[in-house]
């Protein structure tokens, strides 16, 4: 559904926000161990958060991505989504066509219009604090 990227980024802002919630910030190598992702392409997934503001990073022996704890609640799955992929996943047609719209439609038009929308919902109302307390809380892993 998402692009490898993305998937690696929604990982990794969930385990940086994890370690925010507890104001620590957390290195690159330790992002890509615990989220099993290598190294060289956590680097430009995070670079790209902490451009699009998603993430910050201070550089420094005490430096590290995080997030402020006051943004935690703000920052949702979408923003995170948009930030790395855009908004493809709602506007892109599901066969791949050049143009499909209302006026044009592809076969299965019709049929994706709703699950967009509940998409965009469930990702725009799920923020990455709640991600963040049932990792830290065991309910859910980042890892298999």
């Amino acid at each position: 559904m998402f692009s490898k990227s993305c998937e690696y980024g929604i990982r990794a802002a969930i385990y940086i926000a994890k370690h925010s919630i507890k104001n620590h910030k957390v290195s690159l190598k330790e992002v890509a161990k615990h989220t099993d992702s290598p190294p060289a392409f956590m680097a430009k997934i995070l670079q790209k958060l902490t451009k699009t503001e998603v993430l910050s990073s201070l550089k420094g022996p005490t430096g590290g991505f995080f997030i402020a704890v006051a943004d935690l609640e703000k920052v949702s799955l979408l923003t995170i989504v948009l930030a790395i992929d855009g908004d493809g996943i709602f506007e892109n047609c599901t066969l791949g066509l050049r143009r499909c719209d209302g006026q044009k439609p592809c076969p299965m038009h019709v049929n994706f219009i709703k699950i967009r929308e509940e998409m965009r919902y469930t990702l725009g109302s799920t923020s990455l604090k709640s991600l963040a307390e049932e990792v830290s809380d065991g309910v859910t892993f980042l890892k298999r």
